[in-house]
């Protein structure tokens, strides 16, 4: 029975600790790598004496911000990924909402982090991913720690406009993981490619899933979503075979018609969210990968992410309305 994501972590870890966990373009980091950055973080927040607190992270899309999430999750607090692209006055809004234990960021973003109207305390990535793991500490911390405790706390626009946070726990987290591994037969040898950015609940199921399933997790850049030509080649290099992505970022795949001269050589996952799919798009991306497996995901951020599933089984006809599913991803609730 698992009770905290991290076992996925070092369950894994431990069967190759070489292995790639997290990608980017300029940065690999293995299972192994992870893990001891991770502890030294985690016991660094941990010296405050605090858990269930959040942890504010200023994130971009690198292997680092992730690093950072499980570092606040060895200290059993759970972290608040804050976009930097956001406007000032939301970042503000949302510091103010959350009162974080601290806000930790990249060295190259100090003076953008110290720009912010916030009160508390800034630590830097590169500084604290030195700090000196004690292990019984973070022994005693997991001792501590239930199932139900927060793992992390997205922020939606809300339908005020007001910025609004969705608390999620290690459970809800961890039977949705455990579904999605049942449901589409995911298995150590999944490469995902990340797509959404870590502000978006999107970017979970490609997170604990490749956690779950002692997988390797590649990070897109974003411009590479605008430009299929380099999209492409990017997903063969690293060999993505599965990807978990808006309809939007399928739908410029399709608008250019990025697939008429070299495809997804290794994919056999496609699956969607967010939106609407249209057929149009939904039967360009089955014209050029018939044997890939296409699944229509549905859920609000509430409910961790998704809470129904359609597998694509039949040809549709423009005009027709894809499905949501029948089956549900939920299992019980905890919190």
């Amino acid at each position: 029975m698992v009770y905290n994501v991290l076992d996925y972590l070092e369950r894994a870890g431990e069967r190759h600790p070489d292995k790639i966990l997290f990608a980017d373009p300029s940065r690999e980091v293995s299972y192994g790598e992870c893990i001891h950055t991770a502890k030294s973080i985690g016991t660094k927040i941990a010296g405050t004496g605090v858990t269930c607190k959040p942890v504010a992270v200023l994130i971009d899309r690198d292997t680092e911000s992730l690093e950072i999430f499980m570092g606040s999750i060895y200290s059993d607090n759970f972290y608040v990924p804050v976009g930097k692209a956001l406007p000032p006055g939301r970042i503000s809004k949302i510091l103010e909402t959350v009162e974080p234990l601290c806000l930790i960021c990249r060295e190259r973003d100090r003076e953008f982090a110290e720009s912010l109207d916030f009160q508390g305390e800034i630590w830097i990535y590169e500084d604290i991913r030195e700090t000196e793991i004690k292990e019984d500490v973070l022994k005693d911390i997991r001792k501590r720690h239930i199932d139900t405790n927060p793992l992390y706390a997205i922020y939606t626009s809300g339908s005020t406009g007001i910025p609004k946070g969705v608390l999620v726990c290690h459970r809800s987290v961890i039977d949705l993981v455990e579904r999605f591994a049942d449901c589409f037969h995911f298995s150590e040898n999944e490469v995902f490619g990340n797509q959404a950015p870590f502000d978006f609940d999107v970017s979970v199921k490609d997170i604990y899933s490749t956690l779950r399933n002692g997988a390797t997790m590649c990070i897109v850049p974003p411009k590479m979503i605008s430009f299929p030509k380099l999209l492409i080649p990017y997903l063969n290099e690293k060999r993505v075979t599965t990807v978990i992505w808006s309809v939007s970022a399928l739908a410029i795949v399709s608008s250019f018609k990025g697939m008429e001269r070299e495809v997804p050589r290794y994919l056999e996952k496609i699956m969607f969210s967010g939106e609407v799919m249209p057929v149009k798009v939904l039967n360009y991306w089955r014209d050029k990968l018939p044997d890939a497996m296409y699944v229509n995901l549905y859920g609000p951020t509430e409910i961790t992410c998704n809470c129904t599933y359609y597998i694509v089984d039949r040809e549709f006809s423009v005009g027709e309305t894809l499905p949501v599913g029948r089956h549900s991803l939920i299992r019980r609730y905890y919190c």
